[in-house]
């Protein structure tokens, strides 16, 4: 019994060495520690489920955050990618676009993306309860890759990356500033003209 347990151990370190996991075992790597996180739909299951996946990586969640990540547009749609008739079997896609922009100090824009995600599922006409239950089951693994893209992305910016976006936005910010403000004192010494009078005859 202790050898068998031994081995099993052995086993176990030596496939962590190699960099084996277990599929939904692994954690991203974030090199951002805090972040604020919104959503259009506040509690959406999607914004939630990111939420709790952050904070199990480590990422220190909560409004005045440094920066922001919100999630500007949620988009499922549903199509069908072959039918063959009324109560025969089909294929349908299910596919979900989810817009997002990461936010700086004063709110600035430093970048805007979005991710997409399709799933197929069959349909079948004899089996409605079962067809229903396939198309949640694609739409809850869609949510979830989702998810796991979206922790992909932010895994890939680092605070220095975040810093310069947010110097390139300052200073984007402050000409169009500047380029208002000059507009606006052009207009103001520009001389208007007297309103023309007419003689009377």
């Amino acid at each position: 019994m202790i050898k068998r347990n031994l081995l099993v151990m052995g086993l176990a370190v030596l496939l962590s060495a190699c960099g084996f996991q277990l599929r939904g075992t692994g954690t991203n790597e974030m090199a951002i520690r805090e972040l604020d996180l919104s959503a259009r739909n506040a509690y959406g299951e999607t914004v939630t489920q990111l939420r709790q996946v952050l904070q199990s990586s480590g990422v220190k969640v909560y409004a005045g955050a440094p920066y922001k990540l919100v999630l500007t547009d949620e988009q499922e749609n549903q199509r069908i990618l072959s039918y063959a008739g009324a109560g025969r079997t089909g294929e349908y896609q299910v596919s979900t676009v989810l817009s997002y922009d990461i936010r700086g100090a004063q709110g600035l824009p430093l970048l805007s993306d979005k991710l997409e995600v399709q799933k197929m599922f069959i349909h079948d006409g004899n089996n409605l309860v079962g067809s229903d239950q396939e198309a949640n089951t694609a739409r809850t693994e869609t949510r979830r890759e989702l998810v796991q893209r979206m922790m992909l992305r932010l895994s890939q910016l680092t605070p220095t990356q975040l810093d310069q976006l947010q110097q390139t936005a300052d200073a984007k910010a402050k000409a169009e500033a500047q380029a208002l403000e000059a507009a606006q004192k052009a207009e103001a010494e520009t001389p208007r003209q007297s309103p023309i009078e007419i003689p009377q005859q």
